[in-house]
């Protein structure tokens, strides 16, 4: 008599050979957290959830780091990345109570890098040359600038008056441009964009990216943020790009150390940083243009 097969059926997984349900379950999570941060909570509560996402996300890159053998100074990435975070606070100047301390989160960086090739040099003690220097501080500083300095501007656009419109504008148009990514590449990919790096991405899925995110960013200029439409077209344009290379960049840094996530936080995404890797880069690319093409 043949053995009746009394094991659960695996959970259902995307293409990308994730848990489905527990991604959608997750992402939904994560979505509502950020609208109920923007639309009711004070401005300190957006900094403090943007200072604690950048912690994590910093521990997980530098551990999977440590993993392949590059010595990365660990505390003062931490500290260094809260320094850039909560020095973005405005001025006690009333009549820059609504503006950025952009030269708090630069002196900030500043600072981390100085003390990281300090830490660095001094590793293994001051009798001992160090391995390998060059290498782990170039990673050191590219860790410092993708993390942390690009997260400071997700905190910096809020400090306005229309701040918080501005970052829905640029959240939404990044999750857009991921929903439409997905679907024309799953519908329609054909020809592979750059399969050395990342073989599901395809041009089809790019331009699927494109027409959605930039859409989606016209309409929420329009109707969130009560501008003339035609900026939406350029900030949707650079918000794809930048959003599309973050997500590359972060494909071929996990390709490198041999990896498929940065960690286990979420389940069906991987690790913080796997969620946020491509809205990094994005806000400075907002923040930029917003401020060239609006005035603020």
């Amino acid at each position: 008599m043949a053995a009746t097969n009394t094991s659960e059926p695996a959970p259902k997984q995307s293409r990308a050979g994730r848990n489905l349900p527990a991604a959608i379950a997750v992402g939904v999570l994560l979505g509502g957290l950020i609208i109920v941060s923007l639309a009711w909570l004070p401005t300190w509560a957006w900094v403090a959830i943007v200072a604690a996402a950048i912690a994590v996300a910093t521990h997980e890159v530098v551990r999977r780091l440590r993993e392949n053998g590059y010595v990365i100074p660990l505390i003062p990435l931490l500290l260094g990345g809260q320094a850039m975070i909560w020095l973005t606070w405005p001025a006690l100047d009333p009549a820059d109570q609504h503006r950025a301390n952009t030269a708090g989160a630069l002196g900030a960086f500043a600072g981390t890098v100085l003390v990281c090739l300090i830490w660095r040099l001094l590793a293994q003690g001051p009798n001992a040359a160090p391995q390998n220097y060059l290498r782990d501080v170039a990673v050191t500083l590219m860790v410092a600038a993708w993390i942390p300095l690009f997260g400071a501007f997700a905190v910096m656009l809020i400090y306005p008056d229309d701040g918080r419109k501005a970052l829905f504008t640029i959240l939404l148009a990044v999750v857009f441009s991921d929903i439409g990514g997905y679907t024309a590449g799953v519908l329609f990919g054909k020809h592979p964009m750059v399969p050395a790096i990342s073989p599901k991405k395809s041009w089809e899925g790019f331009a699927g990216s494109l027409t959605a995110g930039t859409a989606m960013a016209v309409l929420a200029v329009v109707f969130l943020m009560h501008q003339k439409w035609w900026i939406g077209i350029p900030l949707g344009i650079f918000l794809v790009i930048t959003g599309t290379l973050g997500d590359l960049v972060e494909s071929q840094f996990k390709r490198d150390l041999g990896i498929k996530d940065m960690g286990t936080l979420l389940p069906g995404h991987g690790g913080l940083m796997d969620r946020i890797d491509s809205i990094l880069p994005a806000m400075p690319a907002g923040w930029i243009v917003l401020a060239v093409l609006t005035g603020g």
